[in-house]
C-alpha cells in the first residue's frame, strides 16, 4: 500500500513542484500516472524512493512511515522498489546475465542463488536466449527488458516504470507494457509514468492526472486528454 497525505515539495530555489497531494494506492494495483514534463511527475517518483524528502506531508509505502525512516534503512526500503527509466541505465562491460546479477550482488546473495534467480528472471521478460550477450548487441526494446529484470529480480512489492517506452518504437513499446501487466499479474504494484496517449487508452487502466504539482484527475479506465 501506498499513501500520500497532503504532501508538499519545495526545492531551495523555492519551486514548488507539488502542492499538498493526496493518494492511495493499495496493493497489486496498477496506476499510470499522466502529466507534462515539469507537472511534478518525477518529483513523486524520487519521493517514494526516497531520493528527495517530501518538506510536508505524510508518505507511508508498505507500512513504512517516512517521517521515521532512518538513513541507514533506506536500502531495505529500496529492495521493496524495483525502479525503471527511460534511458536503460545499463553496465555497458557487463553481460546482461552480469547486469541482472549486479543486483543481487549489491545485497549480498550468493553465487548460488544468483545462477538459480537470474535465468528465471529473464525467461519472465522473454531474454534467456540472451544471457551472454552485451548491452551493445541488443536492441533498445531488448535492453529495455533487462533493465526490467535487473529491477524486478529481488522480488520489489512495488516497481516503478518511469517513461520506460519513451525511446522505443511502437511495437517494442507494447512489448514492455505487455511484461509490466505480466510483472503486475505476479502480485507486485506497478506505477508507470508515460506520455504515450496510445498505451493509456488501450491499458484501461486507473490514470491519475498530475498538472502543476497537484492532482487534477483520478479515473478507473481514463482516456488520455492532453491538459
Amino acid at each position: 500500500m501506498i499513501v500520500l497525505d497532503r504532501v508538499s515539495k519545495v526545492y531551495g530555489d523555492k519551486t514548488t513542484a507539488l502542492k499538498r497531494i493526496s493518494l492511495k494506492v493499495d496493493p497489486k494495483e496498477f496506476v499510470i500516472i499522466i502529466g507534462k514534463s515539469g507537472a511534478g511527475k518525477t518529483t513523486l517518483l524520487r519521493l517514494l524512493t526516497r531520493e528527495e524528502k517530501q518538506t510536508a506531508g505524510k508518505i507511508l509505502v508498505g507500512g513504512i512511515d517516512y517521517d521515521r525512516l532512518k538513513d541507514r534503512n533506506i536500502p531495505l526500503l529500496r529492495r521493496k522498489i524495483g525502479v525503471v527509466f527511460q534511458d536503460f541505465k545499463l553496465l555497458p562491460n557487463k553481460t546482461v546475465f552480469e547486469n541482472v546479477a549486479f543486483a543481487l550482488e549489491m545485497v549480498g546473495q550468493s553465487n548460488h542463488e544468483i545462477r538459480k534467480t537470474v535465468p528465471r528472471v529473464l525467461d519472465i521478460v522473454g531474454l534467456k536466449d540472451k544471457a551472454k550477450q552485451m548491452p551493445s548487441q541488443l536492441s533498445g526494446g531488448e535492453r529495455q527488458r533487462v533493465a526490467i529484470a535487473r529491477a524486478i529480480v529481488r522480488q520489489p512489492k512495488i516497481l516503478i516504470a518511469d517513461e520506460p517506452t519513451g525511446n522505443l518504437d511502437p511495437k517494442h513499446a507494447w512489448d514492455i507494457i505487455k511484461i509490466l501487466e505480466k510483472i503486475n499479474r505476479y502480485g507486485t504494484t506497478v506505477l508507470l509514468t508515460t506520455h504515450n496517449q496510445d498505451i493509456v487508452n488501450k491499458l484501461k487502466r486507473r490514470v491519475i492526472t498530475i498538472k502543476d504539482g497537484q492532482i487534477v484527475g483520478d479515473h478507473a479506465h481514463a482516456a488520455y486528454k492532453h491538459t
